[in-house]
């Protein structure tokens, strides 16, 4: 029976995903908008949301079940659909970024002598 991880999503974001209108295909998600909350054993997506349903623990619309890593799953109001993690690309070192300019215009000075 697979171990599925719950990703709660922040609660000051729920309000927000529940009215958003419902897009069909794959829901790309950002690691920053959940929390880690707990791990559940069950024979599918829906399993869990049945063992845990009327419990302290119920999935609420949002939430995120990933399944050992391979398959991640958000529980929306017509089931559960395929999602994936959006890592973000990260921002450009602004020292880098200053170096770099510098010697471009550097090169620039000495191609123009």
């Amino acid at each position: 029976m697979p171990a599925y991880r719950v990703f709660r999503l922040k609660e000051n974001l729920r309000t927000q995903f529940r009215w958003a209108p419902h897009l069909s295909g794959i829901t790309a998600v950002k690691p920053k908008d959940y929390e880690e909350a707990f791990s559940v054993e069950a024979g599918s997506p829906y399993a869990a949301w049945h063992a845990l349903r009327g419990t302290e623990r119920e999935l609420e619309i949002g939430d995120l079940l990933d399944v050992e890593g391979n398959e991640l799953r958000i529980l929306k109001y017509i089931g559960f659909e395929e999602a994936r993690w959006v890592i973000p690309e990260p921002k450009p070192d602004m020292a880098a970024a200053g170096v770099f300019a510098a010697r471009v215009e550097t090169a620039a000075e000495h191609s123009s002598s």
